[in-house]
């Protein structure tokens, strides 16, 4: 197989290279797919880079990254129904805990994180399920369904909090959600009722006043070390703080003492970790928003897999409005 390999951290330019490698043949209970795109995401980048505290060095020889994916199962093994063979599938958690990620013309890996794609769902939003889709599912449905609730979705014309509006809307949710200016017009289509600067001095009263002056019952939050505060002032009591990033400020202070008095929910999210019934769950429910026509993944650009660190460079950069794949056909 092709792959896209590094064993050092350090730019992508300096660590990627295009590798020529066995395809490892699937075990019991494996399948191998062949790749048909791989999907970049910023953890991608920080664990290339090296930039998770502590670590040094790549927990593997040869590493293929990427956890998202989709393509097409070639082989199955042991215990594995041969019916399988000729799926098209995505993929997730390609290489948590794993050597060898989507980044190549193979994977092999457990015959459960090979998902069936729906007939009408193409490769290319396939690839884009695994971690933003499911981080979405998550952030949303996380503690059940949402129908008649209020949300702030932070961060709304990114890939997690775009797809978030949707599922949140399709779920029958009160959208408001927080972007630029400029990505306003599409989170507004994409099922927000209202779209606020996420820069405004005042934007936990504009949030307010946009929910008639009543608390938010549950906040996905991308920055959250950020807007801890504003979320403290918002949320209802007893009311979920659905937190999937923290970027900016990765060492929050916390206000705990309007966080005691609402007795909110702080909800990390960390997506490779959600046990497996859980990901069933939230798999069912990006399953049926598709169905029913509900949800769209915005692909910003591919790159063919030999130019997979300008891939890397495109998803660093950010400002982007979708996702970044890589095309391993």
């Amino acid at each position: 197989m092709i792959a896209i390999t590094y064993d050092r951290f350090g730019t992508a330019a300096d660590v990627l290279s295009v590798s020529d490698l066995d395809t490892p043949a699937p075990g019991a209970g494996e399948v191998t797919v062949r790749m048909a795109v791989s999907g970049v995401n910023p953890s991608d980048i920080k664990s290339r880079a090296g930039t998770r505290p502590g670590v040094t060095k790549p927990a593997f020889p040869q590493v293929i990254p990427h956890s998202d994916g989709a393509g097409v199962i070639e082989a199955v093994g042991d215990g594995v129904e041969a019916s399988r063979v000729g799926e098209r599938v995505w993929i997730w958690n390609g290489q948590w805990q794993r050597a060898f990620g989507t980044a190549a013309t193979h994977i092999t890996l457990p015959s459960e994180q090979a998902v069936l794609l729906p007939a009408h769902v193409s490769f290319e939003t396939g690839a884009v399920l695994g971690i933003p889709g499911l981080t979405a599912a998550e952030a949303v449905f996380g503690a059940g369904d949402v129908k008649g609730q209020t949300l702030l979705i932070s961060g709304g014309g990114g890939t997690v909090g775009y797809l978030a509006v949707q599922l949140a809307k399709w779920g029958g949710a009160r959208v408001i959600a927080t972007s630029s200016p400029r990505d306003a017009e599409r989170v507004r289509a994409a099922g927000a009722e209202t779209v606020l600067d996420y820069r405004s001095d005042t934007l936990a009263a504009d949030v307010l006043a946009a929910n008639d002056g009543a608390f938010i019952d549950r906040v996905i939050e991308v920055e959250f070390g950020a807007n801890v505060t504003l979320c403290s002032e918002v949320i209802k009591p007893n009311g979920v703080i659905a937190a999937y990033g923290s970027q900016i400020d990765m060492t929050p202070t916390l206000p705990f003492g309007p966080l005691l008095f609402k007795a909110a929910t702080i909800d990390i999210i960390l997506i490779y970790l959600l046990p497996l019934p859980a990901r069933q769950e939230r798999i069912g429910r990006l399953h049926r928003a598709f169905a029913d026509g509900a949800l769209h993944c915005p692909i910003a650009q591919t790159y063919p897999l030999a130019e997979c660190a300008a891939a890397h460079e495109a998803v660093l950069a950010g400002g982007r409005a979708g996702a970044i794949l890589v095309d391993c056909s």
